[in-house]
Protein backbone atom coordinates (compact mmCIF):
# COMPACT_ATOMS: atom_id res chain seq x y z
CA UNK A 1 0.00 0.00 0.00
CA UNK A 2 1.46 3.33 -1.06
CA UNK A 3 0.74 6.49 0.96
CA UNK A 4 0.96 9.75 -0.99
CA UNK A 5 1.23 12.98 1.07
CA UNK A 6 0.38 15.93 -1.13
CA UNK A 7 0.59 18.67 1.54
CA UNK A 8 3.93 19.95 2.87
CA UNK A 9 2.17 20.74 6.14
CA UNK A 10 1.21 17.11 6.73
CA UNK A 11 4.69 15.99 5.76
CA UNK A 12 6.13 18.39 8.33
CA UNK A 13 3.68 17.12 10.96
CA UNK A 14 4.66 13.49 10.27
CA UNK A 15 8.36 14.31 10.61
CA UNK A 16 7.69 16.19 13.85
CA UNK A 17 5.83 13.21 15.32
CA UNK A 18 8.68 10.85 14.37
CA UNK A 19 11.21 13.20 16.02
CA UNK A 20 9.11 13.38 19.18
CA UNK A 21 8.79 9.59 19.35
CA UNK A 22 12.55 9.21 18.88
CA UNK A 23 13.19 11.76 21.61
CA UNK A 24 10.93 9.90 24.04
CA UNK A 25 12.73 6.65 23.34
CA UNK A 26 16.12 8.28 23.93
CA UNK A 27 14.89 9.84 27.18
CA UNK A 28 13.72 6.44 28.45
CA UNK A 29 16.98 4.73 27.46
CA UNK A 30 19.34 7.49 28.60
CA UNK A 31 17.49 8.56 31.78
CA UNK A 32 19.39 6.19 34.11
CA UNK A 33 22.72 7.17 32.54
CA UNK A 34 21.89 10.88 32.76
CA UNK A 35 20.80 10.60 36.39
CA UNK A 36 24.01 8.73 37.26
CA UNK A 37 26.27 11.30 35.58
CA UNK A 38 24.44 14.29 37.05
CA UNK A 39 24.40 12.73 40.49
CA UNK A 40 28.10 12.00 40.32
CA UNK A 41 28.95 15.58 39.34
CA UNK A 42 26.75 17.04 42.07
CA UNK A 43 28.30 14.74 44.64
CA UNK A 44 31.78 15.77 43.52
CA UNK A 45 30.81 19.45 43.66
CA UNK A 46 29.37 19.14 47.16
CA UNK A 47 32.47 17.31 48.36
CA UNK A 48 34.64 20.17 47.08
CA UNK A 49 32.40 22.86 48.53
CA UNK A 50 32.51 21.23 51.96
CA UNK A 51 36.22 20.39 51.98
CA UNK A 52 38.13 23.09 50.06
CA UNK A 53 39.73 25.88 52.08
CA UNK A 54 37.50 28.97 52.28
CA UNK A 55 40.05 31.04 50.35
CA UNK A 56 39.98 28.46 47.54
CA UNK A 57 36.30 27.65 47.72
CA UNK A 58 33.85 28.61 45.00
CA UNK A 59 31.40 29.64 47.70
CA UNK A 60 33.59 32.58 48.69
CA UNK A 61 31.42 34.52 46.24
CA UNK A 62 28.44 34.03 48.57
CA UNK A 63 29.60 36.28 51.44
CA UNK A 64 31.20 38.62 48.90
CA UNK A 65 27.85 38.89 47.14
CA UNK A 66 26.16 39.70 50.46
CA UNK A 67 28.53 42.66 50.89
CA UNK A 68 28.36 44.07 47.37
CA UNK A 69 25.74 43.78 44.67
CA UNK A 70 25.93 42.19 41.24
CA UNK A 71 25.84 45.74 39.84
CA UNK A 72 28.91 46.66 41.92
CA UNK A 73 30.77 43.61 40.61
CA UNK A 74 29.76 44.45 37.04
CA UNK A 75 30.92 48.05 37.32
CA UNK A 76 34.21 47.00 38.93
CA UNK A 77 34.73 44.90 35.80
CA UNK A 78 34.00 47.87 33.52
CA UNK A 79 36.49 50.02 35.42
CA UNK A 80 39.13 47.29 35.37
CA UNK A 81 38.67 46.81 31.62
CA UNK A 82 38.67 50.45 30.53
CA UNK A 83 40.46 52.52 33.15
CA UNK A 84 38.07 55.38 32.33
CA UNK A 85 34.99 57.06 33.78
CA UNK A 86 32.03 54.76 33.26
CA UNK A 87 28.52 55.96 32.50
CA UNK A 88 25.15 54.33 33.13
CA UNK A 89 21.90 54.73 31.19
CA UNK A 90 18.55 55.45 32.85
CA UNK A 91 19.59 56.64 36.29
CA UNK A 92 20.41 55.23 39.71
CA UNK A 93 19.20 51.82 40.94
CA UNK A 94 18.82 53.22 44.46
CA UNK A 95 15.34 53.37 45.98
CA UNK A 96 14.71 56.74 47.61
CA UNK A 97 11.84 57.64 49.93
CA UNK A 98 8.83 58.69 47.89
CA UNK A 99 5.06 58.89 47.82
CA UNK A 100 4.26 55.42 49.14
CA UNK A 101 3.33 56.66 52.62
CA UNK A 102 0.80 59.13 51.26
CA UNK A 103 -2.74 57.97 50.54
CA UNK A 104 -5.70 59.81 49.04
CA UNK A 105 -8.49 60.48 51.52
CA UNK A 106 -11.90 61.01 49.88
CA UNK A 107 -14.88 62.12 51.96
CA UNK A 108 -17.16 59.13 51.60
CA UNK A 109 -20.35 60.49 53.22
CA UNK A 110 -19.82 64.24 53.35
CA UNK A 111 -18.83 64.76 49.70
CA UNK A 112 -20.12 62.66 46.84
CA UNK A 113 -17.82 61.39 44.13
CA UNK A 114 -18.51 62.64 40.63
CA UNK A 115 -20.36 60.79 37.85
CA UNK A 116 -18.26 59.01 35.24
CA UNK A 117 -19.33 61.45 32.51
CA UNK A 118 -18.20 64.56 34.43
CA UNK A 119 -16.03 66.83 32.31
CA UNK A 120 -12.54 67.03 33.81
CA UNK A 121 -10.31 70.08 33.51
CA UNK A 122 -6.73 68.83 33.19
CA UNK A 123 -5.30 71.95 31.50
CA UNK A 124 -2.19 73.60 32.88
CA UNK A 125 -0.82 77.09 32.22
CA UNK A 126 2.97 77.32 32.40
CA UNK A 127 4.32 80.80 33.11
CA UNK A 128 0.97 82.47 33.88
CA UNK A 129 2.51 85.95 34.17
CA UNK A 130 4.49 85.72 30.92
CA UNK A 131 3.21 87.63 27.91
CA UNK A 132 2.78 84.33 26.02
CA UNK A 133 2.16 81.60 28.60
CA UNK A 134 2.23 78.00 27.40
CA UNK A 135 -1.08 76.17 27.85
CA UNK A 136 -1.16 72.36 27.68
CA UNK A 137 -4.14 70.01 27.88
CA UNK A 138 -2.68 67.57 30.41
CA UNK A 139 -0.31 67.92 33.39
CA UNK A 140 2.22 65.43 32.01
CA UNK A 141 4.95 66.88 29.80
CA UNK A 142 7.52 64.89 27.84
CA UNK A 143 10.82 65.71 29.47
CA UNK A 144 14.22 66.68 28.17
CA UNK A 145 15.89 63.89 26.22
CA UNK A 146 18.64 65.15 23.97
CA UNK A 147 19.10 64.39 20.30
CA UNK A 148 22.61 63.10 19.60
CA UNK A 149 23.73 63.31 23.20
CA UNK A 150 21.24 60.54 23.96
CA UNK A 151 18.41 59.78 21.52
CA UNK A 152 18.18 59.14 17.80
CA UNK A 153 16.26 61.24 15.30
CA UNK A 154 13.64 58.49 15.02
CA UNK A 155 13.04 58.49 18.77
CA UNK A 156 12.84 62.28 19.00
CA UNK A 157 10.38 62.47 16.11
CA UNK A 158 8.18 59.81 17.70
CA UNK A 159 8.14 61.67 21.03
CA UNK A 160 7.31 64.97 19.30
CA UNK A 161 4.52 63.36 17.31
CA UNK A 162 3.08 61.83 20.49
CA UNK A 163 3.22 65.15 22.34
CA UNK A 164 1.31 66.87 19.55
CA UNK A 165 -1.43 64.24 19.68
CA UNK A 166 -1.61 64.55 23.47
CA UNK A 167 -1.66 68.37 23.25
CA UNK A 168 1.24 68.65 25.65
CA UNK A 169 4.83 69.85 25.37
CA UNK A 170 7.96 68.00 24.36
CA UNK A 171 11.43 69.29 25.19
CA UNK A 172 14.43 69.48 22.90
CA UNK A 173 16.81 68.45 25.64
CA UNK A 174 20.37 69.69 25.66
CA UNK A 175 21.40 68.32 22.25
CA UNK A 176 21.67 70.15 18.93
CA UNK A 177 18.44 71.59 17.51
CA UNK A 178 16.72 68.99 15.32
CA UNK A 179 14.43 70.67 12.74
CA UNK A 180 12.40 67.50 12.13
CA UNK A 181 11.54 67.28 15.81
CA UNK A 182 10.16 70.81 15.83
CA UNK A 183 8.13 70.08 12.68
CA UNK A 184 6.54 67.04 14.32
CA UNK A 185 5.79 68.72 17.64
CA UNK A 186 2.93 70.92 18.75
CA UNK A 187 3.99 72.72 21.94
CA UNK A 188 7.78 72.79 22.01
CA UNK A 189 10.21 73.62 24.82
CA UNK A 190 13.72 74.58 23.75
CA UNK A 191 16.58 74.13 26.16
CA UNK A 192 19.23 76.82 26.48
CA UNK A 193 21.88 74.29 27.36
CA UNK A 194 25.45 74.15 28.63
CA UNK A 195 27.10 73.07 25.38
CA UNK A 196 28.81 75.00 22.59
CA UNK A 197 25.55 75.06 20.62
CA UNK A 198 23.45 75.77 23.71
CA UNK A 199 22.81 79.50 23.24
CA UNK A 200 20.57 78.68 20.21
CA UNK A 201 19.88 80.96 17.28
CA UNK A 202 17.11 83.53 17.15
CA UNK A 203 15.35 81.41 14.53
CA UNK A 204 15.38 78.41 16.86
CA UNK A 205 14.12 80.50 19.78
CA UNK A 206 11.32 81.91 17.62
CA UNK A 207 10.18 78.33 16.93
CA UNK A 208 9.71 77.54 20.63
CA UNK A 209 6.73 77.85 22.99
CA UNK A 210 8.91 77.96 26.11
CA UNK A 211 12.63 78.33 26.84
CA UNK A 212 14.35 76.23 29.46
CA UNK A 213 17.71 77.28 30.88
CA UNK A 214 19.45 74.06 31.87
CA UNK A 215 21.81 74.23 34.84
CA UNK A 216 21.51 70.59 35.78
CA UNK A 217 19.20 67.61 36.02
CA UNK A 218 18.42 64.85 38.46
CA UNK A 219 21.56 62.81 37.93
CA UNK A 220 23.90 65.26 36.26
CA UNK A 221 25.35 68.74 36.49
CA UNK A 222 28.72 70.35 35.90
CA UNK A 223 31.22 69.76 33.12
CA UNK A 224 31.17 66.51 31.16
CA UNK A 225 32.45 65.41 27.75
CA UNK A 226 31.44 63.05 24.96
CA UNK A 227 34.03 61.46 22.70
CA UNK A 228 33.83 62.50 19.06
CA UNK A 229 33.34 58.90 17.87
CA UNK A 230 30.12 58.64 19.94
CA UNK A 231 28.72 61.82 18.39
CA UNK A 232 29.50 61.30 14.73
CA UNK A 233 26.97 61.87 11.98
CA UNK A 234 24.19 64.39 11.66
CA UNK A 235 24.15 65.39 15.33
CA UNK A 236 27.77 66.42 15.06
CA UNK A 237 27.03 68.39 11.90
CA UNK A 238 24.11 70.22 13.54
CA UNK A 239 26.26 70.96 16.59
CA UNK A 240 28.85 72.82 14.51
CA UNK A 241 31.69 70.69 15.90
CA UNK A 242 34.53 69.36 13.76
CA UNK A 243 34.45 65.60 12.98
CA UNK A 244 37.22 64.81 15.48
CA UNK A 245 36.16 67.36 18.11
CA UNK A 246 34.70 66.04 21.37
CA UNK A 247 31.54 67.61 22.78
CA UNK A 248 32.25 69.31 26.11
CA UNK A 249 29.58 70.69 28.44
CA UNK A 250 30.22 73.97 30.24
CA UNK A 251 29.42 74.77 33.89
CA UNK A 252 26.70 77.17 32.63
CA UNK A 253 25.13 78.14 29.28
CA UNK A 254 27.31 80.12 26.82
CA UNK A 255 27.54 83.72 27.94
CA UNK A 256 27.87 83.00 31.65
CA UNK A 257 31.47 82.93 32.84
CA UNK A 258 30.81 84.15 36.37
CA UNK A 259 27.80 84.61 38.66
CA UNK A 260 27.60 88.34 37.95
CA UNK A 261 26.83 87.54 34.30
CA UNK A 262 23.36 86.19 35.13
CA UNK A 263 21.35 89.47 35.11
CA UNK A 264 22.69 90.50 31.69
CA UNK A 265 22.19 86.99 30.35
CA UNK A 266 18.54 86.98 31.46
CA UNK A 267 17.93 90.48 30.08
CA UNK A 268 19.20 89.40 26.66
CA UNK A 269 17.28 86.11 26.75
CA UNK A 270 14.11 87.97 27.71
CA UNK A 271 14.51 90.17 24.62
CA UNK A 272 15.06 87.12 22.43
CA UNK A 273 12.10 85.25 23.89
CA UNK A 274 9.59 87.96 22.89
CA UNK A 275 7.23 87.11 25.73
CA UNK A 276 7.70 83.33 25.90
CA UNK A 277 7.94 81.88 29.42
CA UNK A 278 11.51 81.16 30.54
CA UNK A 279 12.07 78.24 32.88
CA UNK A 280 15.08 77.21 34.95
CA UNK A 281 15.93 73.51 35.22
CA UNK A 282 18.10 72.40 38.15
CA UNK A 283 19.20 69.37 40.05
CA UNK A 284 17.45 69.35 43.42
CA UNK A 285 20.09 69.62 46.16
CA UNK A 286 20.36 70.43 49.83
CA UNK A 287 20.79 74.09 48.81
CA UNK A 288 17.46 74.13 46.97
CA UNK A 289 16.12 77.24 48.68
CA UNK A 290 19.23 79.25 47.71
CA UNK A 291 18.80 78.17 44.10
CA UNK A 292 15.11 79.07 44.12
CA UNK A 293 15.83 82.46 45.66
CA UNK A 294 18.23 83.18 42.78
CA UNK A 295 15.61 82.02 40.26
CA UNK A 296 13.01 84.37 41.77
CA UNK A 297 15.39 87.34 41.69
CA UNK A 298 16.29 86.66 38.06
CA UNK A 299 12.63 86.62 37.07
CA UNK A 300 12.19 83.06 35.80
CA UNK A 301 8.58 82.20 34.92
CA UNK A 302 8.90 78.53 35.89
CA UNK A 303 11.27 76.20 37.69
CA UNK A 304 11.84 72.56 36.82
CA UNK A 305 13.18 70.64 39.79
CA UNK A 306 14.68 67.27 38.96
CA UNK A 307 15.05 64.91 41.91
CA UNK A 308 17.78 62.34 42.46
CA UNK A 309 15.68 59.65 40.74
CA UNK A 310 16.13 61.39 37.38
CA UNK A 311 17.09 58.86 34.70
CA UNK A 312 19.85 60.82 32.96
CA UNK A 313 21.45 58.90 30.11
CA UNK A 314 25.17 58.11 30.20
CA UNK A 315 26.00 59.85 33.46
CA UNK A 316 28.44 58.63 36.06
CA UNK A 317 27.44 56.35 38.95
CA UNK A 318 28.75 58.85 41.51
CA UNK A 319 26.35 61.54 40.26
CA UNK A 320 23.43 59.12 39.92
CA UNK A 321 23.90 57.53 43.35
CA UNK A 322 25.43 60.24 45.53
CA UNK A 323 24.26 63.68 44.32
CA UNK A 324 20.95 65.49 44.78
CA UNK A 325 17.96 64.85 47.01
CA UNK A 326 14.86 62.70 46.34
CA UNK A 327 12.04 64.18 44.27
CA UNK A 328 9.48 63.89 47.07
CA UNK A 329 11.47 66.06 49.49
CA UNK A 330 12.48 68.48 46.73
CA UNK A 331 8.83 69.08 45.81
CA UNK A 332 7.76 69.78 49.38
CA UNK A 333 10.66 72.14 50.04
CA UNK A 334 10.08 74.00 46.76
CA UNK A 335 6.37 74.51 47.44
CA UNK A 336 7.09 75.74 50.94
CA UNK A 337 9.70 78.24 49.72
CA UNK A 338 7.65 79.60 46.82
CA UNK A 339 4.63 80.06 49.09
CA UNK A 340 6.72 81.82 51.71
CA UNK A 341 8.28 84.06 49.07
CA UNK A 342 4.79 85.02 47.86
CA UNK A 343 5.49 84.07 44.22
CA UNK A 344 3.61 80.79 43.94
CA UNK A 345 0.94 82.35 41.69
CA UNK A 346 3.61 83.78 39.38
CA UNK A 347 6.12 80.93 39.04
CA UNK A 348 5.04 77.54 37.71
CA UNK A 349 6.51 74.49 39.42
CA UNK A 350 7.33 71.49 37.25
CA UNK A 351 8.72 68.39 38.95
CA UNK A 352 10.72 65.54 37.50
CA UNK A 353 12.67 62.46 38.49
CA UNK A 354 11.15 59.07 39.29
CA UNK A 355 7.48 59.67 38.47
CA UNK A 356 6.21 56.39 37.05
CA UNK A 357 2.55 56.01 38.08
CA UNK A 358 -0.67 58.05 37.85
CA UNK A 359 -0.92 58.01 41.64
CA UNK A 360 2.51 59.56 42.09
CA UNK A 361 1.67 62.28 39.57
CA UNK A 362 -1.66 63.10 41.18
CA UNK A 363 -0.12 63.19 44.65
CA UNK A 364 2.56 65.58 43.40
CA UNK A 365 -0.12 67.93 42.07
CA UNK A 366 -2.04 67.73 45.34
CA UNK A 367 1.18 68.69 47.14
CA UNK A 368 1.58 71.77 44.94
CA UNK A 369 3.19 70.87 41.60
CA UNK A 370 1.70 72.31 38.41
CA UNK A 371 2.97 69.64 36.04
CA UNK A 372 5.21 66.59 35.83
CA UNK A 373 8.07 66.03 33.43
CA UNK A 374 8.30 62.40 32.32
CA UNK A 375 11.21 60.89 30.42
CA UNK A 376 11.80 57.26 31.43
CA UNK A 377 8.12 56.31 31.00
CA UNK A 378 7.77 57.60 27.41
CA UNK A 379 11.27 56.30 26.62
CA UNK A 380 10.28 52.76 27.59
CA UNK A 381 6.91 53.13 25.85
CA UNK A 382 8.71 53.95 22.58
CA UNK A 383 9.89 50.36 22.20
CA UNK A 384 6.61 48.64 23.08
CA UNK A 385 5.92 45.73 20.70
CA UNK A 386 9.23 46.41 18.93
CA UNK A 387 11.74 44.85 21.33
CA UNK A 388 11.75 41.64 19.28
CA UNK A 389 13.83 43.52 16.72
CA UNK A 390 16.86 43.54 19.05
CA UNK A 391 16.46 41.10 21.94
CA UNK A 392 17.93 38.75 23.13
CA UNK A 393 21.29 40.04 21.89
CA UNK A 394 20.78 43.74 22.60
CA UNK A 395 18.74 45.68 25.19
CA UNK A 396 15.50 47.34 24.01
CA UNK A 397 16.96 50.84 24.42
CA UNK A 398 19.33 50.23 21.50
CA UNK A 399 16.30 50.98 19.35
CA UNK A 400 16.29 54.60 20.54
CA UNK A 401 19.86 55.66 21.35
CA UNK A 402 21.77 57.81 18.85
CA UNK A 403 25.00 55.79 18.92
CA UNK A 404 23.22 52.46 18.30
CA UNK A 405 23.46 50.64 14.94
CA UNK A 406 19.86 49.39 15.36
CA UNK A 407 18.19 52.80 15.86
CA UNK A 408 16.87 52.72 12.29
CA UNK A 409 14.69 49.72 13.15
CA UNK A 410 12.35 51.85 15.28
CA UNK A 411 8.96 52.28 13.63
CA UNK A 412 8.17 55.95 14.31
CA UNK A 413 4.39 55.66 13.88
CA UNK A 414 4.14 52.65 16.15
CA UNK A 415 6.44 54.22 18.74
CA UNK A 416 4.43 57.45 18.81
CA UNK A 417 1.18 55.51 19.22
CA UNK A 418 2.62 53.56 22.15
CA UNK A 419 3.65 56.78 23.90
CA UNK A 420 0.22 58.31 23.31
CA UNK A 421 -1.50 55.21 24.68
CA UNK A 422 0.73 55.10 27.75
CA UNK A 423 0.25 58.73 28.77
CA UNK A 424 -3.45 58.71 27.84
CA UNK A 425 -3.95 55.72 30.12
CA UNK A 426 -2.16 57.51 32.96
CA UNK A 427 -4.21 60.68 32.58
CA UNK A 428 -7.46 58.68 32.47
CA UNK A 429 -6.49 57.03 35.77
CA UNK A 430 -5.71 60.42 37.26
CA UNK A 431 -9.16 61.61 36.18
CA UNK A 432 -10.78 58.57 37.78
CA UNK A 433 -8.95 59.32 41.01
CA UNK A 434 -10.11 62.92 40.91
CA UNK A 435 -13.74 61.88 40.36
CA UNK A 436 -13.47 59.61 43.41
CA UNK A 437 -12.28 62.64 45.38
CA UNK A 438 -15.18 64.71 44.06
CA UNK A 439 -12.85 67.05 42.15
CA UNK A 440 -13.29 68.05 38.50
CA UNK A 441 -10.23 70.30 38.14
CA UNK A 442 -6.56 69.94 39.01
CA UNK A 443 -6.77 73.30 40.76
CA UNK A 444 -9.17 71.81 43.32
CA UNK A 445 -6.60 69.32 44.62
CA UNK A 446 -4.92 70.16 47.93
CA UNK A 447 -3.24 68.73 51.01
CA UNK A 448 -6.70 67.99 52.42
CA UNK A 449 -7.04 65.23 49.83
CA UNK A 450 -4.15 63.30 51.38
CA UNK A 451 -3.32 61.47 54.58
CA UNK A 452 0.14 60.39 55.80
CA UNK A 453 0.88 56.89 57.06
CA UNK A 454 3.90 57.89 59.13
CA UNK A 455 5.19 60.84 61.13
CA UNK A 456 8.06 61.74 58.79
CA UNK A 457 5.77 62.02 55.75
CA UNK A 458 3.31 64.11 57.75
CA UNK A 459 6.07 66.43 58.94
CA UNK A 460 7.61 66.86 55.49
CA UNK A 461 4.34 67.46 53.63
CA UNK A 462 2.16 69.15 56.21
CA UNK A 463 -0.46 66.48 55.58
CA UNK A 464 -2.45 65.15 58.54
CA UNK A 465 -1.36 61.81 59.99
CA UNK A 466 -3.46 58.69 59.81
CA UNK A 467 -3.30 58.43 63.64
Amino acid sequence: MQIIITSSFWLFLLILLLVLQLSLVLIVILKPITRYLVGKEISSLMDRLLSDKYTQNLMEVWPAGKRISVLNILEIGFRAQQGKIITRPLGSPKHFPGFDNLMFAPNVMTRLSLPENTSMNMKVTIGPKAAKPMIIDIPIMIGAMAYGVALSEEAKRALARAAKTLQTSTCSGEGPFLPEERQEAGKYTLQISRWAWGARTQEQIDAADMLEVQMGQGADMGSVSIEAKEFQGRAQELSGLAPDEPAVAFPAPPGIQKLSDWPGFMKQLRRQSKGLPIALKIMATGHLENDLEAAVKLGFDAVIIDGAQGGSHATTPIKQDDFGIPSFFALCRAVRFLNKAGVRNRISLIVAGGYFTPGECLKAIALGADAIYMATVPLLALTHNQVGKVIPWEPPTTLVFYDSPTKGKLDIDQAATSVVNTITSMVLEMEEGMRALGKSSLKELSLDDLVALDSLTAEVTGVKRIY
